[in-house]
């Protein structure tokens, strides 16, 4: 599906324009702590001229055939785009935890890592995490890595997505 960039494009969010608009399709689970898992999920990007993105994303699980289980994880935030392609991604979960993450975009590419984890008392132990978003034959590809748990940074979710 072909994108144009819109014309009320805020300079500084040209390192992640590629993004905007709807991503859906298929990934894939894993850690430590729990069974492998599939899942489907939808990614929004949106914007309104100023210098950040708003980014609603929400996830389901799926069995073996790919049919909805359950829904799954809820998130919510900003993409900050700063000057030379740096980047601040705000994050909040319906899990009970906040985060912020600090990064760079270019060339198709999103790297972020967080700076700080905030959760409520009823919220599982989760202690940081690294994203990477890469724009791979027209998709978006995705890969999360997690600390949490007493388990080390590695890899929990990876996805593609493709344009609606």
């Amino acid at each position: 599906m072909a994108f144009e960039l819109p014309d009320n494009l805020h300079p500084q969010c040209g390192p992640v324009a590629w993004m905007l608009g709807t991503w859906a399709g298929n990934g894939h689970g894993a850690y430590p702590t729990i069974e492998p898992y599939q899942f489907g999920q939808e990614l929004i990007f949106t914007h309104d001229g100023r210098p950040f993105l708003h980014y609603f994303a929400r996830s389901w699980i799926v069995d073996e055939s790919g049919e909805k289980v359950r829904d799954a994880a809820l998130e919510t935030g900003f993409l900050r785009c700063q000057p030379d392609g740096q980047m601040e991604l705000l994050l909040t979960h319906n899990t009970g935890f906040v985060e912020i993450y600090y990064g760079t975009a270019g060339e198709g590419k999103l790297e972020v890592s967080t700076d700080a984890v905030v959760r409520t008392h009823t919220a599982k132990e989760y202690v940081g995490g690294h994203r990477l978003y890469g724009n791979v034959e027209g998709d978006l590809l995705y890969a999360f890595d997690m600390a949490a748990m007493g388990q080390e940074l590695q890899p929990h979710t990876w996805a593609r997505l493709q344009r609606r």
